[in-house]
């Protein structure tokens, strides 16, 4: 049985001044993005059609609000709809916590929506850039979780169970390593290989949205269901029943022939 190490929140402190784990991982996270965006718009047909790393500066700085505007307003509409009704104002009380990562994909999406439309292009063109780019974000940030020792995993009597003492004295699944290792680096090599071969407009998003969903699924099992919410139907967690339109929609993109139907026109 393991003990989580419990690190101090905060990586550096100078007097007043301390930059947090958690922030880390963002700024990581934007920088693998610029990085690798940069890498994959030069071997791509990105370039030839006269795409520069502006583009890709613009693609972070609509992306970033929408994963923050997105992941909150998902939060509240997902998770604690009835507390954040009759109170509104809790809304933007950020640093108290509460982000959803499928409420910040639907950020992200209108954020490339809005890209594409700018562009004259289509909205799976844009996507299909920057699918392979989001999974090693997620995985700086499901970091961040393991290293702040929250969203932590249900009992187990595995080998590898991690006790998390700010929670209990229980054995659990490290499900943020978990999500880390699956949603994370696995997908996004796999990924990353995947995108490196022409393929038609939409199944590169499409098997982002295929691998994520999945890997959420099933890393849900191990994952503790939020406290005000538990399972749902079926047995389900509110981020199970999230990942589902993901499979399916993932599915309907890489396999259908039309390639019209797999477009949104600007």
């Amino acid at each position: 049985m393991l003990i989580h190490p419990q690190f101090d929140p905060a990586v550096l402190r100078i007097g007043s001044f301390a930059i947090h784990w958690y922030g880390l991982m963002y700024l990581l996270a934007f920088a693998q993005f610029l990085l690798l965006g940069r890498l994959r718009i030069r071997a791509s047909q990105y370039q030839a059609l006269g795409w520069t790393y502006k583009d890709l500066e613009d693609l972070l700085f609509a992306g970033v609000l929408g994963v923050v505007l997105g992941g909150r307003l998902g939060y509240t509409l997902f998770y604690m709809p009835g507390y954040y009704f009759e109170n509104p104002l809790s809304i933007l009380k950020v640093w108290e916590g509460g982000m959803s990562f499928h409420g910040g994909l639907l950020g992200v999406l209108a954020a490339l929506l809005w890209f594409a439309r700018r562009r004259k292009v289509s909205f799976f063109f844009v996507s299909d850039l920057v699918a392979p780019l989001v999974p090693f974000g997620l995985a700086f940030g499901r970091l961040g979780n393991f290293i702040n020792g929250e969203l932590w995993g249900r009992p187990t009597d595995l080998p590898w169970a991690m006790v998390f003492p700010m929670v209990d004295s229980v054995a659990r699944h490290p499900s943020q390593l978990y999500q880390l290792f699956g949603e994370g680096l696995c997908l996004g090599v796999l990924l990353w290989i995947y995108s490196s071969k022409p393929h038609r407009v939409g199944q590169v998003s499409g098997c982002f949205l295929l691998g994520y969903g999945i890997c959420r699924f099933l890393a849900e099992f191990a994952r503790e269901p939020d406290a005000f919410l538990g399972l749902l139907g079926f047995g389900l967690s509110m981020g199970q029943w999230l990942s589902l339109p993901m499979i399916v929609l993932g599915i309907y993109l890489i396999l259908g022939n039309n390639t019209k139907k797999a477009l949104i026109r600007s």
